[in-house]
């Protein structure tokens, strides 16, 4: 499998920005045969022009007839984030065709085709989202999905378009549409590796849930939910102040019984699920979050900050480039690689997917999560998008980055 070939740009006309990303792309379709699937991305100044782009480049680049992606308030490419203005990324994926097929809410997957694994898409207002999320998850070999949510303050638009131009079901459709989810679905002859990074880490002990109510934890290891919340963080209501700022700083990670919460280096598993505590019942004693639990499954109180993320950042990425260096030694010899080159000559490509609350801003400067990323992984082809929640295995996930990396 060849490099994935990428660009990417930032300009006031989008004409003029997916001209740049088509010079950066035109040698890499240069060979024969060239890349069939093509990856989108942009902001969402240029959601109105949606149509207008896909219909651009795919007349450009009459060998990709297949297209996958959507809009995000920001984006990302390799080493650089485009928040806040308007840009535009594409990566064009050399992979067998038989191995991945486009999909969308009017044109579902194939029953026939063997899904391992999907790249998601999704729109955050469509009804019973977690049910369909779950849904297209079991529909994979795997039960692993990867991706997020459609993130604009104008159009919210996804792009799924496959084959000679129009997928069976889509009608009219020109490849551009909103609602539902669409993606990328990728057969057993596609390898990949994906990792989520929470961001945050535990202050406290798991517990177990041993009585909740719908959204409202009512008792943890037997006791009451609000007086266990206290006793972690060392607060008291007999001062409200300093304990309120304490508990507004603070989340909740739920787990099933059987996940594996906290993991050997002290960061949440993907198995657990960050969410909000949304408010106190000091008559009950309870503690309401921003999910429903149920009695049996595990807790942590945390927090997120930017070290920590930064931190949990640099884990995941050293853990996919871990697995990527284990190539056998007489490939790496014929390559001519050194042993710690490896891991980057192995990458085809990677995809990252981060919440818009996090970006350069959360990490201390521009740019600054997508430089962690390359400087882990080294200079490999990425793009990606700034998502109003992020999808990885069947759940949804908020403030979190989800990497995946193409082998």
């Amino acid at each position: 499998m060849k490099r994935f070939c990428y660009g990417h740009a930032s300009h006031p006309q989008w004409r003029e920005a997916a001209r740049q990303v088509l010079e950066q792309l035109r040698p890499g379709v240069a060979h024969d045969p060239a890349p069939s699937l093509g990856l989108l991305y942009v902001t969402d100044h240029y959601a109105a022009c949606a149509q207008d782009i896909l219909d651009f480049l795919g007349a450009e680049l009459p060998g990709v007839t297949d297209w996958a992606g959507t809009v995000g308030v920001g984006i990302a490419a390799t080493n650089v984030e485009y928040f806040d203005e308007p840009a535009l990324a594409v990566m064009l994926c050399d992979l067998p065709s038989d191995q991945y097929r486009v999909f969308s809410g009017v044109a579902p997957l194939p029953r026939g085709f063997d899904a391992c694994t999907a790249l998601v898409h999704a729109d955050g207002a469509a009804p019973d989202l977690a049910d369909l999320i779950a849904e297209m998850a079991a529909r994979t070999r795997t039960g692993y999905l990867f991706g997020g949510l459609a993130a604009s303050r104008t159009e919210t638009v996804q792009f799924a378009i496959g084959g000679d131009g129009n997928m069976v079901g889509h009608g009219a459709a020109g490849g551009v549409f909103s609602g539902g989810l669409s993606g990328v679905a990728f057969g057993p002859g596609v390898r990949l590796v994906s990792r989520v990074t929470q961001g945050c880490h535990p202050v406290a002990p798991v517990h177990e849930v041993t009585a909740a109510h719908g959204n409202l934890l009512a008792a943890l290891d037997g006791r009451p939910a609000l007086d266990v919340l206290l006793q972690d963080l060392g607060v008291s209501l007999d001062e409200p102040r300093e304990a309120l700022a304490r508990v507004r700083e603070t989340l909740v990670g739920l787990s099933d019984a059987a996940a594996d919460s906290v993991g050997r280096s002290g960061n949440f598993g993907s198995d657990v699920v960050v969410r909000h505590i949304v408010g106190l019942d000091a008559g009950r004693r309870g503690v309401a979050i921003a999910d429903t639990a149920e009695a049996g499954m595990r807790l942590a109180f945390c927090e997120r900050d930017a070290a920590a993320a930064r931190a949990d950042l640099i884990r995941i990425c050293a853990e996919v480039r871990e697995e990527f260096e284990q190539e056998p030694a007489t490939s790496v010899a014929a390559a001519g690689l050194l042993a710690d080159e490896a891991g980057a000559a192995a990458i085809a490509g990677a995809v990252y997917v981060s919440c818009c609350g996090r970006g350069g801003p959360h990490f201390g400067a521009p740019s600054a999560e997508l430089q962690i990323v390359r400087r882990a992984l080294g200079d490999v082809p990425l793009v990606g998008f700034f998502a109003g929640g992020e999808i990885a295995r069947h759940h949804l996930y908020g403030y979190t980055g989800v990497l995946t990396v193409f082998g």
